[in-house]
């Protein structure tokens, strides 16, 4: 792709996210989503490859899907109160509506089943972009309107929690587990986002960080699948004793900064009488730790021969770069001791 398309569709990313934090009226709101995905679109197609055009027009049908629904639903809001404001919707049926369309964008469970097939037909970058950036407008969206139903986002976030750990143990495609693991930490954020916004907010800025960091590492690596991970020491030896790191913060282990966000969303949980729901997440939380586990055992514990084949990668010249990377596996790794100043800035 040229330099000036992939500026165009980069900067419709940008403002159509931007046009839906800014708007208080429903229909800019829809139009930023719309932004938003004809923006990415060209970006999943860009490789010619029948699985990325696959994806590309999977995602396309999704979305037109959540958007009808969501203009449909912030219609019949209109025709009810005579208004498009945003946070000032309180009628049960449109917010359901609504909320059940943003799970569909999201990804939540049980809505989740087209994520994974869609990460799998991508690149490592354009993943990344479905994986954070595009959870943002949607998420803001969730955040300022009110269910009259508390249950509902409840059982979205336990049902996500349950799915995405579920979904990554039989997997052996990296790319798949990762979209269950954004399934498995979006979960974790619906859960708490009615009882503490600010520490659903938290929870997001943790994991893009995160999540930049292992999808960075293995686009290094060039892995795709868990048999390759075991190359990825002749590549980069110090990103490869880094990462099983990565993700162990990633299933939320003390003392790596996953584990702030997680214990954050316990503890709110506690707070709101609701242990119940705070153990089941907990316990969902083991079947993502699992799949975290395995994918370290194959980085730390398992090294390929040293033949020709294998040691060819690291003459090779790349073109990625390692510093914002760098940056990225240190606050992974060593920020959890700053917990107290990150939740006053934030909280």
């Amino acid at each position: 792709m040229s330099p000036r398309l992939l500026t165009i569709f980069l900067f419709g990313l940008g403002f159509g996210t931007m046009l839906t934090f800014a708007s208080s009226h429903w229909m800019l709101a829809w139009m930023g989503l719309e932004i938003n995905t004809m923006a990415i679109i060209p970006l999943m197609a860009q490789n010619h490859h029948p699985r990325a055009t696959e994806a590309a027009t999977k995602y396309l049908l999704i979305q037109a899907t959540a958007a009808a629904t969501l203009l449909f639903a912030s219609v019949t809001s209109a025709w009810f109160f005579g208004h498009w404001e945003i946070k000032s919707m309180n009628h049960p049926l449109p917010i359901t509506i609504i909320t059940l369309a943003l799970a569909l964008k999201l990804g939540l469970a049980p809505f989740h089943a087209w994520l994974p097939d869609i990460f799998q037909g991508l690149n490592m970058d354009t993943a990344l972009l479905l994986a954070t950036w595009q959870k943002l407008a949607p998420f803001v969206l969730l955040i300022q309107i009110q269910p009259t139903n508390p249950y509902l986002l409840i059982f979205l976030g336990l049902s996500s929690i349950l799915i995405g750990g579920w979904g990554g143990l039989n997997q052996t495609q990296l790319r798949k587990m990762l979209a269950y693991s954004s399934i498995a930490h979006l979960g974790w954020m619906v859960l708490i986002i009615q009882f503490a916004p600010s520490i659903s907010l938290m929870a997001l800025l943790i994991y893009f960080i995160m999540t930049y960091s292992i999808f960075t590492l293995f686009k290094l690596n060039s892995s795709t699948n868990i048999s390759s991970l075991s190359t990825s020491w002749i590549v980069s030896p110090v990103m490869s004793t880094l990462a099983p790191l990565i993700l162990l913060s990633l299933g939320g282990l003390p003392p790596l900064l996953g584990f702030l966000p997680k214990w954050m969303i316990l503890q709110e949980l506690a707070n709101q009488s609701m242990g119940m729901m705070a153990t089941l997440a907990a316990l969902s939380a083991l079947l993502s730790l699992y799949f975290y586990l395995r994918l370290s055992y194959a980085l730390s514990l398992t090294i390929s021969p040293n033949n020709v084949t294998g040691t060819l990668p690291w003459r090779l010249t790349r073109i990625i770069a390692v510093m914002p990377l760098a940056i990225s596996c240190s606050i992974t790794v060593c920020l959890l001791p700053l917990a107290p100043i990150i939740i006053t800035i934030l909280l």
